[in-house]
């Protein structure tokens, strides 16, 4: 089978590599602090925005995939010369470039979003991440590569480690009974991004000559709100249901003074006070990938079932 290459390490990174390894495709994961090759998955330290070392590192692949995650606080800073550089690294070597993305770009929603919807994002990392797509997407219409993007809701599963999940980072709390506390309306519906879905959509992008030229949504289930996903968690670890509460918009304005990602938090405030929630049909309906059951990924998540690779 062909190589397919994953740039970063993070857990959609090596989760993507998981999936493409299971389809039977050789894997290697390119990271700054590299890895031991093994199980199948190939491991090499390179630095994802040295454009000469990632398209030497991918020569000959059928794919690029971009799963880096800078600092939530530096993408300003940080994803344009690494965006540049897979873009670049993709157009030397012919490989397709799949972008793991996220909700970002559309900025304040005006009901579900779908692909289609305007990319009208006015907050800094809104503007990042816009950017990064309208500049690959130039590239691809000018002939120069073939690209496609998947874009996920906040993720969730065991494989997302607790600083990553609005959800998962509640499971102690939740554990011992605890009042749970968190960001914007915990009445809000949202979507959540079951990671092997995520992983699931990310692969077949980027091995589906269909998928060129536009980006997705990852597949997920019905929306629930922080309210009633964290007390579907708590009742699978049979935890009395929860106390949630939205942490005041002036305690994080404070807290913002001193903590940089505290600051950007608020600068997506869009995101919390109001529906939150997508639309994927049209991947469902062209590649067949459904959304995991939701009582499933709560079950995952909480060590109840076993999770996905």
């Amino acid at each position: 089978m062909a190589l397919h290459v994953v740039v970063g390490k993070g857990p959609v990174g090596l989760t993507t590599a998981r999936e493409l390894r299971d389809r039977g495709h050789e894997v290697r994961v390119l990271s700054r602090s590299g890895g031991v090759s093994a199980d199948g998955i190939e491991h090499r330290r390179v630095d994802a925005a040295d454009t000469a070392a990632l398209a030497g590192a991918a020569l000959g692949a059928a794919a690029l995939y971009n799963a880096v995650n800078p600092a939530y606080h530096r993408w300003a800073t940080d994803w344009p010369p690494v965006a540049d550089a897979l873009l670049a690294a993709a157009e030397r070597t012919g490989a397709v470039l799949v972008t793991m993305s996220n909700l970002y770009p559309y900025g304040r929603p005006r009901g579900p979003m779908t692909p289609r919807s305007p990319l009208s994002a006015t907050d800094t990392k809104g503007v990042v991440r816009r950017r990064m797509w309208e500049q690959a997407l130039a590239a691809h219409e000018a002939g120069r590569v073939r690209t496609t993007e998947a874009r996920a809701a906040d993720f969730v599963g065991p494989q997302v480690p607790a600083a990553q999940s609005h959800l998962v980072r509640q499971l102690p709390a939740l554990r011992r009974g605890r009042t749970a506390w968190v960001v914007g309306d915990p009445d809000a519906p949202r979507s959540w991004a079951y990671l092997p879905d995520v992983a699931a959509t990310v692969a077949t992008l980027g091995t589906d000559e269909r998928a060129l030229g536009r980006a997705w949504h990852v597949p997920s289930g019905p929306p629930r709100s922080q309210r009633a996903a964290l007390t579907d968690l708590a009742a699978a670890m049979s935890a009395p249901a929860p106390t949630v509460r939205g942490i005041p918009w002036g305690v994080l304005r404070a807290a913002g003074l001193l903590s940089p990602v505290m600051r950007e938090v608020l600068d997506v405030r869009h995101q919390f006070d109001q529906e939150y929630v997508i639309d994927a049909a049209e991947t469902t309906a062209t590649f067949g990938i459904p959304a995991t059951p939701w009582a499933e990924v709560v079950a995952a998540t909480t060590g109840r079932a076993p999770a996905a690779a």
